[in-house]
């Protein structure tokens, strides 16, 4: 686990530091010139150096591989003056998509694009256009990485904290300490050493040049520890060779930037330098001791041990933790140095590596791999998820094979269904997914809205798979999926689309396949098995002739009522749920696998007068209250997601949960109330449940109060199949007359489970007014509302609806939200419940049954039109008729109003 004091130099995103080392000089005495360095010295090479350091600002605009979505400031400095070529440390560069520019010294600004990054070690390089830089003298800083050394005065440049230019004083103390690995699961460096001074560098440092007093770079600043004034600083080696490699393919291209191709190898394993006494402890044998410190350099400390294998490696299964090091083909090997230069000269060649286990000497051949072919430089955007293959970096941090199918950023599809972030998944739709072209394959066979089931692992709990349940975007909140690749010419990730293009799909014409796939997957899981069977079997009678409770005419004229209010009668209902328990019985589609003691009920239920049977899928229970009994299958779950693009008018989250009741139903539409607490604004995804039948479906938000907290949701009834619209049926509304305080009311609404829950309580205020202050952000908050209170109810989160005794709806029982302020900077939203009378909602309803004319509005494949709703551009409050006296407020009004009020 990372040392949470260390950290990246830059201002990053948390997770994406490094600070690292390779070279093993292990010189004491630094030459005696630098001894004798005068502050004239310094202030000559600050006076070459400070012009050539850049500030980077740079915007990594998608989550990829270790790096998380972001902008951050950091420092880079010109290496190469003639061919326009940056160095910065690779967490700052990025292995994703970036955009940045370097500032200088005198505030001229240019775009600087990443020609490459390092697939292991924090060293990257942007370029830029030279002939862009009019107005500003400066030369590029040598590299002169021999020149470190133990006791060296250094000073590191760069935009320390913020400041844009700042000169800190340290000296090199260490040139062989260990790579600081900072998270678990983000970059970090290793197979290298790193130097270490308390020079106190802080964020935006990094990419810092560590200069001597000759103004050449010994070193490149990385990273620090918060606890101390100890700052890492990765040795320029490796650089040198990649800035090479640069140079000459930019010289054989003339003008023109072309892709390089850097030669790295590995072996997937990493390993740490220990100490000798601690390599005897693991079994290393005197004789292989005195052989290794004889072909060493003078100095040697300790040898080269295996610390872990990547699973799949090429060192897989041939090379364990706790392994010693001792020659490479057979040359003495020690330093991290030496061993990546013997793997970068033999990319897809075989060594040959002499080891000792337990004191035990073995010999393995190996074939070095090429790091860049399991370095990704694509990734899959689809719904706001970014999908790559596993990286090396993120398969040594996870123990994963390398190419798996890693999501970087969920995004909203799949953050919606859970599937967190570093989540490499294993399953789609019953398949198994290995590659991203397998996942692209199966999700070009889904239509939208289609919900399937995905399994995957989590690196914290990697020995459990776990299942959840999809829904493919069907409103097209963000792009149709697309894949990004690199281009390493530009520095731009070119898009192509992922899936070929195809007609649109209503979600209900997912195959019959997939949906028994989905079935089969979950029950597998210990899941609901029964209710997924049931779920199917209605799926197949949607195309059975039923009983439809309404005849509606597509050619209705405006005077005619677009639809005819359906009957309430509870005798009518209770003939329909008996008839359909009967055919669903006959069909074996009632288990007694999903009730076990469904029989006893049934009967206790046959024997009440007045009641509902109970229902296989879960009924009421048999000592609950009439309107308990005949408001259950009028009440619906809602379940709200807001893609995180449109959190418009200050929507303070992402994911409501509340009960509706249903106001409408018929065989083309049907109509649930519900607060705007929980349907908070019309661009979101919301799915009903019904408590009356085991069935979830998508619905659309239809109306929207612009300030009392109500809004109509309309759905599907075919969606239900025959045997779910049978049993589903609207509330029978009561808005007449008014309670009155005193009045006995039922509060009846659905626990998570979609339980009916109820208890009969007394109104004490049947016009509370409503006063919700403003919150710190402008966001929806109801006004000019008259509210229902009561004396007990549920507590702050439990919603539902007031009736009377028999079961005729008379108010919505809604959430509201407000903000409860707590000093002069802290607040914190607070949910209450207030009653709202149904009058007001039943006033729309009867608008939009009736067909008023209005804004048409595309329902269920129909365009019908919407009420409009006048308000006054007013915020009305309440006060005191003694105060209201002192605004103006005549006597007449004053004892018109008196008897209202007592």
């Amino acid at each position: 686990m990372g040392d949470p004091l260390e950290r990246l130099g830059s201002e990053a995103a948390a997770g994406l530091e490094s600070c690292m080392k390779e070279e093993l000089s292990m010189d004491i005495d630094p030459p005696f010139r630098q001894n004798v360095a005068t502050a004239e010295d310094w202030r000559k090479a600050l006076h070459k150096v400070v012009p050539a350091v850049v500030v980077l600002r740079t915007t990594a605009p998608r989550a990829f591989d270790t790096e998380a979505a972001g902008a951050s400031y950091a420092t880079g400095f010109v290496v190469d003056k003639s061919r326009g070529i940056i160095l910065t440390n690779r967490h700052v560069v990025k292995p994703g998509p970036v955009v940045a520019e370097a500032m200088f010294v005198n505030r001229e600004e240019i775009p600087v694009h990443p020609i490459y990054r390092d697939p292991v070690h924090d060293f990257g390089f942007f370029r830029y256009d030279p002939g862009a830089i009019q107005f500003l003298n400066y030369e590029e800083i040598p590299l002169d990485p021999e020149a470190a050394a133990v006791g060296l005065e250094i000073r590191v440049v760069g935009n320390d904290s913020g400041e844009k230019v700042s000169i800190l004083a340290g000296t090199l103390a260490r040139l062989d300490r260990d790579a600081p690995h900072y998270k678990k699961d983000g970059y970090n460096d290793f197979n290298t050493f790193y130097m270490q001074a308390a020079s106190g560098t802080k964020g935006g440092s990094s990419g810092s040049p560590v200069i001597n007093w000759q103004g050449r770079a010994v070193a490149l600043n990385a990273g620090s520890k918060s606890s101390s004034a100890s700052a890492f600083f990765l040795p320029l080696e490796r650089v040198v060779r990649a800035l090479t490699y640069l140079q000459k393919n930019k010289d054989a291209n003339g003008n023109v930037w072309e892709a390089t191709t850097i030669p790295r190898g590995t072996l997937q394993m990493t390993l740490l330098h220990k100490g000798f006494d601690e390599t005897r402890r693991l079994g290393l044998k005197s004789q292989t001791e005195q052989i290794v410190r004889q072909a060493s350099p003078i100095g040697e400390t300790g040898m080269l041990v295996v610390d872990s294998v990547v699973p799949g490696g090429p060192a897989h299964k041939h090379l364990e933790p706790g392994d010693v090091l001792v020659r490479v083909n057979g040359e003495v090997i020690t330093q991290f140095l030496v061993l990546e230069k013997l793997l970068d000269d033999n990319v897809e060649q075989t060594i040959e590596l002499q080891i000792e286990r337990g004191g035990s000497p073995m010999t393995v051949k190996l074939t070095v791999q090429d790091l860049h072919s399991i370095t990704p430089d694509y990734f899959l955007e689809i719904s706001g998820a970014v999908i790559q293959p596993l990286s090396y970096q993120q398969a040594r941090n996870f123990r994963f094979n390398c190419g798996l199918v890693y999501v970087a950023e969920p995004g909203y599809m799949l953050s919606r269904a859970g599937v967190p972030r570093h989540a490499i998944i294993k399953k789609f739709v019953g398949e198994d997914i290995a590659k991203v072209d397998e996942l692209l394959a199966v999700l070009s066979k889904l239509s939208r809205g289609a919900r399937v089931p995905l399994e995957y692992v989590s690196h914290v709990d990697r020995h459990r798979n776990k299942s959840v349940l999809v829904t493919v975007d069907r409103h097209e909140w963000y792009a149709p999926a697309q894949i990004y690749t690199r281009n390493d010419s530009t520095g731009l990730w070119m898009p192509r689309p992922a899936i070929p293009s195809q007609p649109l799909c209503n979600p209900a014409t997912v195959s019959y396949d997939e949906k028994e796939v989905m079935c089969r997957t979950i029950a597998s899981t210990g899941g609901e098995s029964g209710i997924l069977e049931t779920r199917t079997s209605c799926t197949e009678m949607e195309g059975m002739n039923g009983n439809g409770r309404i005849q509606t005419s597509g050619e209705s004229s405006p005077s005619t009522p677009l639809f005819q209010e359906e009957s309430n009668d509870p005798k009518r209902g209770d003939t329909k749920r008996r008839r359909m328990q009967e055919q669903l019985a006959d069909q074996g589609m009632l288990s007694d696998s999903i009730h076990e003691p469904r029989e006893e009920i049934l009967e206790d239920a046959q024997n009440l007068d007045n009641t509902e049977p109970m229902d296989d899928w879960g009924g009421t229970a048999a000592n609950a209250s009439k309107a308990e009994q005949v408001i259950e299958a009028t009440l619906v779950m809602f379940e709200v997601h807001v893609p995180p693009s449109c959190m418009l008018d200050g929507v303070h989250s992402q994911h409501f949960f509340g009960t509706g009741v249903i106001v409408y139903h018929s065989q083309s539409m049907g109509l649930a109330a519900v607060d705007k607490n929980t349907v908070a604004v019309s661009v979101s995804d919301v799915m009903l449940s019904f408590a009356a039948f085991p069935m979830e479906i998508p619905g659309e938000v239809v109306f929207l109060h612009p300030v009392h907290n109500y809004a109509l949701v309309a759905y599907d009834p075919s969606a239900l199949g025959t045997a779910g619209a049978a049993v589903v049926c609207a509330a029978e509304l009561l808005p007449e007359p008014t309670l009155r305080r005193g009045d006995s009311v039922y509060l009846i609404g659905l626990s998570r489970n979609l339980q009916a829950t109820s208890r009969k309580s007394t109104v004490t205020n049947p016009c509370a007014a409503l006063n919700i202050g403003s919150a710190d952000c402008p966001r929806y908050r109801a006004t000019n509302m008259e509210v229902i209170e009561l004396d007990t109810d549920f507590g702050s989160t439990f919603s539902g609806v007031l009736t009377d005794e028999n079961g005729r709806v008379q108010a919505l029982w809604a959430s509201f939200s407000t903000q409860l302020k707590y000093g002069c900077n802290s607040s914190e939203d607070h949910q209450f419940v207030r009653g709202i009378p149904i009058y007001a909602i039943s006033e729309v309803l009867d608008k939009i049954i009736c067909g008023v004319k209005g804004p048409p509005l595309l329902i269920n494949g129909r365009k019908m039109p919407m009420p409009l709703a006048r308000i006054l551009e007013v915020e009305l409050y309440p006060t005191l008729l003694s105060k209201a006296r002192s605004f103006g407020l005549s006597d007449e009004w004053v004892r018109d109003l008196k008897p209202r009020t007592f």
